[in-house]
């Protein structure tokens, strides 16, 4: 037996591929085909780089040199965007050339420029570059990333929900959760008190009742259903890192990878509330005619298509409040943190704090859109239709010839006989133009709220041993600009 193992080895051992010239004729042409279309392969796509990669350099705009894959993405998920801007800002250009991959975008430093994109020329320039895809309703189709004409019509049906009047008629409710927010405060003075826990509890309240009527109590208990949901919309793992780069940054991918904005769990439980409270609500509807919040402009809407015979689905309707939602809490909380953290560092100032805030601390650094034809920049550079521009708005901010001393925290600088000789166009921490953030004033109105009851009732102070605000860790794997730590400060009462 052994004797024949050993054979069969040597036989297999000893037999070899045949030389390539006794290969058949027709194998030999099948291996010249394939080298040839391999080469051919590999010149183009380096004829195609090196045309991608002189882009920038042959209309003579500086640029920073991409990376043969990701082009100028290599920051992602190690640096956040605000960061990578204000570098690109340093470039000391009106704008700097970019690649998304393989595709030239061009980064906006200029003001004069911004004003030209985002209002005199808006018509270009409607669309936003980001995407959720076809493959994700909710996270296309609300007013953050749905592009014309679902845009427009939703933008004009929703401003409603935001006037002055509605906004007085929600004045009593901020108000309470504010003292509500002074309380919570007070039961836990005798101890630091993480910033960014505490105040996303208060304005998951604030935007629940806001968006949705839904009572919550998650100010005063940290829990509740809402809750939940903003816990879920606030986690930014790997897989949500990667879904949220490609929606932003290469959303030719999103539908092939089915990468979503919401988290899936919670945008379910959203749907489940949102479809609950809808029925309630249209079973005990009366003749008003006026919306009280969010949710009956979006039931309004839906009636209004429907006895028009125009097809409307819960997903657009659902995207508009999921968006209030994620857009109100995180944003409002993250502000309400760093001011506060600020404030701890700095307890003579308390007057213009929320603008000064907002100056450094920015939820979204940039402001994405799309060239729709061919424009014309200036005498040198005219950017090709389906462009992707990103107007540098974090970089004006920490620009020293528009804010001096920028690292520096001083509302001062906001004080009206200072604030009228701030230069058009070079802060914009809610956006500009007709896409401007449709719920500006009401998250101002939140914030001034939530300042004022904590200002009044406590001093703050720092907490040994955590970071300067200027040393503050920021989060690498959200694209927004929020911290990437517990912030903790001391709250002393003032009576």
């Amino acid at each position: 037996m052994s004797t024949l193992k050993s054979r069969v080895n040597m036989h297999l051992l000893g037999k070899r591929a045949p030389p390539y010239h006794r290969l058949p004729s027709g194998a030999r042409m099948f291996f010249y085909v394939l080298i040839t279309i391999a080469t051919c392969s590999v010149a183009c796509l380096y004829l195609k780089w090196l045309r991608v990669k002189s882009y920038w350099a042959d209309r003579g705009v500086p640029y920073q040199p991409p990376n043969p894959i990701l082009g100028s993405l290599t920051f992602l998920q190690r640096q956040n965007p605000g960061l990578w801007l204000r570098q690109l800002y340093n470039f000391k250009s009106p704008y700097v050339g970019m690649w998304l991959l393989w595709r030239p975008g061009l980064v906006i430093n200029s003001p004069e420029i911004a004003r030209r994109i985002l209002v005199k020329d808006f018509g270009n320039f409607r669309n936003r570059y980001l995407s959720s895809g076809q493959s994700d309703p909710i996270g296309g189709l609300n007013l953050f990333t749905v592009n014309d004409p679902i845009w427009s019509s939703m933008r004009n049906r929703l401003s409603s929900v935001f006037t002055s009047a509605k906004l007085r008629i929600l004045q009593d409710y901020v108000g309470l959760k504010a003292k509500e927010l002074a309380q919570r405060i007070h039961n836990d003075k005798d101890n630091p008190i993480n910033l960014k826990v505490t105040y996303v509890d208060f304005t998951t309240d604030v935007i629940g009742t806001s968006a949705f009527g839904v009572e919550s109590n998650s100010t005063l208990t940290g829990k509740g259903s809402m809750r939940e949901i903003t816990h879920d919309f606030g986690k930014f793992g790997i897989m949500r890192g990667l879904s949220w780069c490609s929606i932003f940054f290469f959303p030719d991918f999103v539908d092939y990878f089915r990468f979503t904005f919401f988290p899936k769990e919670s945008e379910d439980y959203l749907k489940r509330v949102f479809r609950m409270i809808v029925k309630n609500r249209e079973e005990n509807a009366t003749d008003q005619k006026e919306s009280k919040d969010l949710l009956d402009a979006l039931i309004k809407i839906k009636k209004e298509k429907i006895e028009n015979n125009e097809a409307v689905s819960d997903d657009l309707l659902i995207a508009q409040a999921a968006i209030f939602l994620l857009g109100g809490f995180e944003t409002s909380g993250s502000v309400l943190s760093f001011i506060t953290y600020e404030m701890a560092f700095n307890p003579e100032l308390q007057v213009n704090t929320i603008k000064e805030g907002l100056r450094k601390y920015s939820p979204m650094g940039w402001l994405d859109r799309i060239a729709m034809m061919d424009y014309q920049i200036d005498d040198k550079v005219t950017i090709k239709a389906g462009t992707p521009v990103y107007v540098n708005s974090i970089g004006m901010h920490y620009d020293p010839d528009y804010f001096p001393d920028p690292e520096k925290f001083e509302p001062d600088r906001f004080l009206p006989q200072n604030e009228k000789d701030t230069k058009p166009y070079t802060y914009m921490p809610f956006g500009h133009g007709p896409r401007i953030c449709i719920g500006q004033r009401f998250a101002q109105m939140t914030v001034r709220y939530a300042l004022s009851s904590v200002f009044l009732n406590f001093k703050v102070y720092p907490v040994p041993n955590m970071p300067k605000p200027s040393d503050v860790k920021i989060d690498n794997r959200c694209l927004l600009y929020l911290a990437g730590e517990p912030l903790l400060v001391k709250f002393v009462p003032r009576h």
